[in-house]
């Protein structure tokens, strides 16, 4: 039994998220499947996050098991020849002990949150990107973001159908920058609520074209209610970009 850890990049809008679903499209069952076709046997893979509905990613890290001898490059290739009419691509492959755990075993995880600040419709990145067409301050979105920085109860970012234990989280980072008629909001943290990374864009959205104030998304975070949430942006801007191990 060889144990696989694998850099994945896919174009999740026609898919209901990474983890399988009974009755839609799933990223976990794309690779399940592709994975009995080579090994004509069921391998069950394992994700750092689940992302949801919608959501992107550029660098989704997983491991699996494969119950035949195979060098960790054939084994994405032979994959990848498997995923072509699919819009999800093995980037990396390595072979790994089998105490990795590609959830278990992550330090940190990235996400970035792609808006495209301009009037004209999107056609390039339709489905890839959040357009917002009235102009946006991002240096206020900047400083609000930092009100989010740290340990907190993030209950009013957190989705009600979300099933972790606890709201508080580390938020280690949040960055608000503009290249051009882009706009990106760049996070890090252990772990993420539901939800967490599209609700706190939704309300930098709100800061951003003056509706709150640094103080208002201070307020939210403090309320510690679903009630006080400003906005949750769209799935279509958010990609999962990496893993530290």
């Amino acid at each position: 039994m060889n144990r696989f850890k694998l850099t994945i990049e896919y174009n999740g809008a026609n898919y209901h998220g990474w983890q399988l679903q009974n009755s839609a499209p799933s990223i976990q069952e794309e690779l399940e499947m592709a994975a009995f076709k080579l090994c004509q046997t069921e391998c069950r893979f394992f994700a750092a996050g689940r992302t949801d509905a919608g959501v992107h990613a550029k660098g989704m890290v997983a491991h699996v098991d494969i119950p035949r001898d195979m060098e960790a490059f054939k084994f994405m290739e032979a994959m990848n020849y498997h995923l072509k009419d699919v819009p999800i691509s093995i980037l990396h492959s390595e072979e790994v002990d089998e105490d990795f755990h590609a959830r278990f075993s992550a330090k940190k995880r990235y996400y970035r949150y792609h808006i495209i600040n301009r009037r004209a419709k999107l056609s390039l990145q339709r489905g890839l990107a959040w357009q917002i067409k009235e102009p946006l301050d991002v240096q206020a979105m900047q400083d609000a973001a930092q009100v989010l920085v740290g340990k907190h109860d993030f209950t009013t970012f957190r989705s009600v159908q979300c099933q972790s234990k606890s709201p508080l989280k580390t938020l280690e980072s949040l960055n608000v920058s503009r290249e051009g008629e882009s706009i990106y909001v760049d996070t890090s943290a252990i772990s993420y609520l539901h939800h967490q990374v599209r609700s706190m864009v939704g309300c930098l959205y709100y800061v951003g074209k003056g509706k709150w104030t640094k103080d208002d998304m201070e307020n939210a975070l403090k309320a510690a209610d679903r009630h006080a949430l400003g906005f949750n942006a769209p799935p279509d801007g958010l990609y999962f970009m990496k893993v530290e191990y």
